[in-house]
């Protein structure tokens, strides 16, 4: 494919909202097909993932420039980037762990609802299995808590099913798909353990796409 001519022949409107997807990946490393809107109650579909989707040949060359892999996983509803270096934006401690604690009652809820591609749990879930790790050294607080759910719904990790101004230990957390793309490749238990076992570890993780064994 002749890139720079495919590039030439869309309108300003295309280009443009390719700038901005390449502006995402590079910082979030991918996109969902859907996401959760709240005044609807129902998944909705996302404008830039289906043009993304539509324009996947010629973003593959692109980023294939950099020795980047731009993927689509149509089962999981996720197009993400891997290869070269790490992107993406740091994470705070309290945010990592969570992460890694998501990864985990994803995985085991996938194991056993294969009909959905998003799992639903809950806050007192996730600081449960956090206790169990011993991966915090106290309970965070409702700021730390809200801070941080707000961060990982910013980069469409989760999403709340209620207020953060609400959010308690009952409070619904949608777990997105892209949470098998943007985790290292090691073991999520051992990982666990590690933090537990040392405290200064982890206190910055960059938000990267290294799963190599993502199911198609």
């Amino acid at each position: 494919m002749d890139c720079t001519g495919y590039y030439g022949q869309l309108t300003q409107d295309e280009q443009e909202a390719l700038t901005q997807i390449i502006r995402t990946l590079y910082r979030q490393t991918y996109l969902l097909e859907r996401k959760y809107d709240r005044r609807t109650g129902r998944m909705q579909y996302m404008k830039e993932y289906q043009v993304c989707s539509k324009h996947l040949e010629f973003l593959k060359e692109y980023f294939a420039v950099a020795d980047i892999m731009l993927r689509e996983n149509a089962h999981m509803g996720v197009i993400y980037i891997q290869g070269g270096q790490n992107w993406g934006e740091k994470l705070p401690r309290l945010a990592t762990v969570y992460l890694l604690v998501l990864k985990l009652i994803y995985d085991e809820q996938m194991a056993s609802v294969s009909s959905s591609s998003h799992i639903v749990t809950t806050m007192g879930a996730v600081n449960g299995k956090a206790g169990e790790f011993k991966v915090l050294r106290s309970l965070p607080s409702a700021t730390e808590m809200r801070r941080t759910i707000a961060l990982l719904k910013k980069y469409q990790i989760i999403e709340p099913l209620e207020t953060l101004e609400e959010m308690n230990e009952e409070t619904r957390l949608i777990i997105y798909p892209c949470i098998q793309a943007v985790l290292m490749g090691e073991e999520i238990r051992e990982l666990l353990a590690e933090f537990g076992e040392e405290d200064n570890l982890g206190d910055e993780t960059a938000i990267q796409s290294t799963i190599e064994d993502m199911p198609e």
